[in-house]
């Protein structure tokens, strides 16, 4: 009976294993501030030279409703940090827009790339609401949940990496 309960166990931790190394993981990679102008930016900060794909924005009415301003971007190999207005992602990377350009009472946004490699996948990401940004003061991010001085979050990111 011991020998099977053993085995048994042995299994069930394999297959844990196995499924949890192919899920990636949430990090707090991306934040967004206020510029000076009172303009929102995005702050993308992959780990290392890592690439990353399909950066977007979404913004619903409450956490559930549907999707009704934003954007995003189908591009697979992007790389390096980024740093630029929120409704306005690099020309580059040619970005598909939806609804409203600019921060909508009552919504909810969720900013975010993702880095996709067997065994090391993660996501950067940030979510946060108009209010969260009406509150910070200059020089802060809003990131993992909280606002912070824009030296915290870029150890914030490097530390998660």
């Amino acid at each position: 009976m011991r020998r099977r309960c053993v085995s048994g166990v042995a299994l069930v931790a394999a297959a844990v294993g196995l499924l949890s190394g192919c899920a990636a993981v949430d990090l707090p990679l991306a934040g967004v501030r206020v510029g000076a102008n009172g303009m929102p930016y995005a702050l993308l900060r992959p780990c290392g030279d890592d690439s990353y794909r399909t950066p977007g924005l979404d913004g619903s009415v409450g956490d559930d409703g549907p999707v009704t301003t934003g954007w995003s971007v189908k591009r697979t190999r992007l790389s390096g940090d980024a740093d630029f207005p929120l409704f306005s992602p690099p020309a580059a990377w040619d970005a598909r827009h939806r609804g409203a350009r600019r921060l909508l009472p009552q919504h909810h946004y969720t900013l975010g790339f993702g880095h996709y490699v067997t065994g090391d996948s993660y996501n950067g990401i940030v979510t946060f609401t108009t209010a969260d940004l009406d509150a910070l003061t200059p020089g802060q991010v809003w990131a993992d949940s909280r606002a912070m001085s824009r030296h915290d979050f870029e150890k914030l990111a490097e530390d998660s990496c």
